[in-house]
């Protein structure tokens, strides 16, 4: 069954409800505001805590006077960031060197939608969007109390299944005109409204400074504690099993931990090990899987029928492998009767040779017929006399066969986990904020880090107090990481300076006023912040166009 078409199936009947609803007009009766599929269901109910929450109002006013100034600092940031991707395009553009078009361009990863963006998973995604949403909405709500705005209704959006919530002001009492002659920076004396300029800016700021603190809280715990309690488990996978192998249980998808007394902490070590034990003797392999550790007898085959040989991608121009007529697609079986097993071998077997020495290669193309070549070495580019230089790119990360009958791979489990640990104290300079703002979608090295799910939580496992969580504390790490992601992304993005968003609003406002200051003129600030505002609406929202469209316009839809 196709879950996904199932998925839109259902949206679609759903949406086909609401419109009849709407139609009718049972949705108006109840309240209820129709977007498309996008429902506001507003509610008077929890008013009242409301006011309760919005007591200590000092406190309130110095969060949110925080706030004004981490979201000018946001703005700053942001613009930044908008200057220096627009150089960089209109840079590639002018050197021919633009990227192709990618899955990051693709338009439905522009919006933060869990199911609809291919990065963001849909349960952790969910989760962090709801909080993201309802931290936001009610600390503006909570500020509107503590300012005396009138908050008309609260409630939930829904589209399907709920997706936020939401608080309502009294735009009138937020938005209307001040008298700017009888004003200054904390009162005014309005027309429609008892907000002054300040006031408005702590309303707004509210959101993203509550954005920003349960970001930092988030993060927080995920980096500490969450991450201290997740340890792990090996760095060795199984890719495929057949024969003796499958059948006593091993399968793809497991760690190797140790075979009989000796871990394995990586191919190389295994393979040596390996190297030792005679064909035919029984080893006990330890294997995980779901974090749970069997133990299997394998019987070892013979060396020989492991070798798979090394794959060369590529061939380096004016190389002794191209003059010896190599191509790309080949593997490598022996070099001086030495086995090719995987690119460890390769690697070890190069660094033992020199400049000028002459080396018999055993070959296999595509349809495994073989061919011997003897070529003499050249000095190494990089490393000069140092060692013999070859002249092939080979498969990094291919899988390796195994005398026992598995295929393998290896993924640095221990050092992605230190690398995770380590982006707090990379915060000290611009690289660790680079990192923490792609880590879900870029990751390190362009792979991306949705969480600890799928196969990589099979390389981890809970430790000292999470143990009795078990598969728990996964559940735990992805939420806070995409809470404090999400979090973080929202509260960044309401800061630019583009209405309607909190940051156009608040950008606006002290715009007036400065242009106020220097005219003495009420109409004529009034005009030229709305001018000022909305160039700076456009602008931005023309950069993101540019940056998502331009590769499509270099190199075609």
């Amino acid at each position: 069954m196709n879950w996904t078409t199932v998925g839109i199936a259902l949206f679609l009947l759903y949406w086909m409800f609401v419109s009849y609803l709407n139609r009718k007009g049972i949705l108006e009766r109840h309240n209820i505001t129709s977007y498309g599929p996008l429902l506001m269901i507003r509610t008077t109910k929890g008013l009242k805590l409301l006011d309760k929450l919005a007591v200590p109002k000092r406190a309130w006013r110095l969060f949110a006077d925080v706030g004004i100034r981490m979201m000018f600092i946001g703005m700053l940031a942001m613009l930044l960031v908008v200057i220096v991707s627009d150089i960089g395009m209109l840079s590639s553009v002018a050197n021919n060197t633009m990227p192709e078009p990618s899955k990051f361009n693709e338009a439905r990863n522009i919006f933060l939608i869990p199911g609809v963006n291919e990065f963001i998973p849909f349960t952790w995604g969910l989760i962090a969007l709801v909080v993201t949403l309802v931290v936001h909405e009610f600390s503006h709500a909570i500020l509107c109390r503590v300012e005396n705005i009138r908050v008309k209704s609260m409630g939930i959006l829904l589209a399907l299944v709920p997706v936020g919530g939401f608080a309502e002001p009294d735009e009138k009492e937020l938005f209307g005109t001040e008298d700017p002659s009888k004003s200054d920076e904390n009162t005014a004396v309005t027309t429609s409204k008892a907000a002054t300029r300040q006031q408005r800016a702590r309303i707004l700021a509210a959101g993203v400074m509550a954005n920003f603190v349960v970001a930092l809280l988030a993060f927080s715990l995920f980096f500490g504690p969450v991450l201290g309690a997740i340890a792990p488990i090996g760095n060795v996978m199984i890719t495929d099993a057949q024969g003796e192998a499958a059948d006593a249980g091993l399968g793809p998808q497991m760690i190797i931990t140790q075979i009989n007394d000796r871990p394995v902490d990586n191919i190389v070590e295994m393979l040596e090990y390996l190297d030792t034990i005679p064909a035919g003797e029984t080893v006990k392999v330890q294997a995980s899987k779901d974090m749970v550790t069997s133990t299997y007898d394998i019987k070892v085959g013979s060396a020989e029928e492991a070798v798979a040989g090394v794959l060369i991608q590529d061939i380096v121009s004016d190389s002794p492998a191209e003059a010896a007529g190599l191509q790309k697609g080949m593997r490598i079986m022996q070099m001086d009767n030495v086995p090719m097993r995987s690119v460890y071998d390769f690697r070890s077997f190069m660094n033992t040779t020199s400049v000028g020495q002459s080396v018999k290669l055993l070959l296999a193309d595509n349809t495994s017929k073989t061919l011997e070549v003897t070529l003499l070495l050249a000095s190494h580019p990089d490393e000069g006399d140092q060692k013999g230089f070859l002249g092939v790119y080979t498969g990094q990360d291919e899988n390796v066969i195994t005398s026992l009958g598995i295929t393998v791979g290896e993924f640095p489990a221990t050092t992605y986990l230190s690398l995770l640990k380590n982006i707090p104290e990379m915060l000290k300079g611009t690289v660790g904020w680079i990192i923490l703002l792609g880590l879900p979608i870029v990751g390190f090295a362009g792979e991306g880090f949705p969480g600890f799910s799928g196969m990589l939580a099979n390389f981890y496992a809970p430790a000292g107090w999470a143990e009795p969580l078990g598969i728990g504390i996964f559940w735990i790490a992805n939420s806070l990481l995409w809470i404090g992601w999400l979090n973080f992304y929202v509260g960044l993005f309401n800061c630019l300076p583009a209405v309607p968003l909190d940051g156009g609003h608040i950008f606006k406002d002290y715009t007036k006023a400065f242009i106020y200051w220097l005219t003495k003129n009420e109409e004529q600030s009034l005009r030229l912040s709305s001018a000022v505002t909305a160039t700076f609406a456009m602008l931005i929202f023309m950069s993101f166009a540019f940056m998502v469209f331009g590769p499509y316009l270099v190199h075609g839809f």
